[in-house]
């Protein structure tokens, strides 16, 4: 198992609350991680058949096998199970007794906020950040290989051929999580939904135009969304909202959590596809993003990032809120240095008058970093903790 960035956040949390509540998508490492850091832990996982019917028929019973705590495993299965933790928490309050995960986030976060609220610290364990890839020993080297293999660390940890994986991964999610989460009975068309979804990462989520090219209705549509983003298969970047006397779009926009998942079902069957794909700019802008979603995650930041675009046409990727000002972010992935990538955002930043003014920085898909007087231009596998101050790596 290789270090997970997140590691720190745990422990912090473990020695401060009664029990930690770990999410993200199936596949993400989350019981690897839980059972290396929790090595003392006994470890139950609720998928097996039998320990899930203990739970529920004797949930009390269940619980009373673990007087020093335990990980538990996929919680969501059986959330009534919360409900008697909490009493268990309140008699016994030690930190870091109970270690809670589910790949489910909306049906568990709603169960937790009903019975743990206040006696669990909720954490994310999203797919690998390129930091953590490179720590494998065979790890991608070129920018379309990254971009097609995506973060799940099974893949590179048996080194898998990253296309027959996700196609069982696809399956899986559809036979199991989606039956799980919702009452979706085509799911040959909710599969054609999910690829409708791919081919809009980084564009504006038009629920309208979703239903009407996968012919559902519109609550169809929000509502099968809805399903991804419990899933942790997509998510929603917010519009910035501030007092500028610009007409700013309000719409969110639509990412997926992993390139890998959304080139697999866009048919992107190699790399070399990606060298002329015509969603490439959309896949990299994808990568981009989540890769500062997931660096900020792992260090407790949930909140912070948003996409800037007015009436006019000035748009720029992302906007990063820091207690010191705002970063602005554009994504290129030309990977030939030019003044011309700045363009959009030096023209977004004139529309920040008041002092102090925005940092700048571009992400793009070439080698060379550049240090501007007003700016960053960031090559693609530099790209670090640019949430934390748009630092190239070493």
């Amino acid at each position: 198992m290789i270090y997970r960035d997140l590691t720190p956040e745990l422990t912090r949390a473990a020695s401060r609350a009664p029990a930690i509540t770990l999410t993200g998508p199936r596949q993400s490492g989350k019981t690897t991680l839980c059972r290396e850091l929790f090595q003392n832990h006994a470890y139950r996982t609720l998928e097996a058949p039998d320990e899930r019917a203990f739970a529920i028929e004797d949930p009390r019973a269940f619980l009373a096998q673990f007087p020093d705590g335990a990980v538990i495993d996929e919680i969501q299965r059986v959330p009534e199970l919360l409900s008697y933790l909490q009493g268990i928490i309140d008699d016994n309050p030690a930190p870091g007794r109970w270690i809670l995960t589910g790949s489910q986030n909306l049906t568990l976060l709603e169960s937790i906020s009903q019975s743990l609220a206040g006696r669990t610290e909720v954490h994310q364990l999203l797919p690998l950040t390129w930091d953590e890839i490179l720590r494998f020993a065979r790890h991608p080297e070129r920018l379309e290989e990254a971009l097609f293999s995506g973060g799940y660390p099974r893949i590179f940890h048996q080194d898998l051929e990253p296309s027959a994986w996700l196609r069982s991964y696809v399956t899986t999610y559809l036979e199991r999580d989606v039956r799980t989460l919702s009452n979706v009975g085509d799911l040959v068309t909710f599969q054609r939904f999910v690829e409708l979804c791919a081919g809009r990462t980084a564009q504006l989520l038009n629920y309208s135009s979703l239903a009407n090219d996968c012919g559902i209705s519109q609550p169809s549509a929000k509502a099968w969304f809805s399903i991804l983003e419990a899933s942790f298969i997509a998510f929603r970047l917010p519009a910035f909202n501030a007092r500028l006397r610009k007409r700013l779009v309000k719409m969110p926009k639509l990412y997926f959590y992993d390139t890998g998942l959304a080139c697999w079902l866009l048919g992107i069957r190699e790399p070399q596809q990606l060298r002329s794909h015509p969603l490439r700019g959309a896949i990299f802008e994808t990568w981009v993003v989540t890769e500062i979603l997931k660096h900020r995650t792992n260090r407790g930041e949930t909140r912070g990032l948003s996409f800037y675009r007015d009436s006019n046409g000035a748009e720029v990727d992302l906007i990063i809120e820091q207690p010191d000002g705002l970063t602005l972010f554009e994504v290129k992935s030309s990977a030939t240095p030019s003044k011309r990538l700045f363009d959009s955002v030096k023209r977004v930043r004139r529309h920040f008058p008041d002092a102090p003014q925005p940092d700048m920085a571009v992400v793009y898909g070439g080698e060379q970093f550049q240090q501007r007087e007003d700016s960053r231009l960031i090559p693609w596998r530099m790209l670090r903790t640019a949430a934390a101050g748009i630092l190239p790596a070493g």
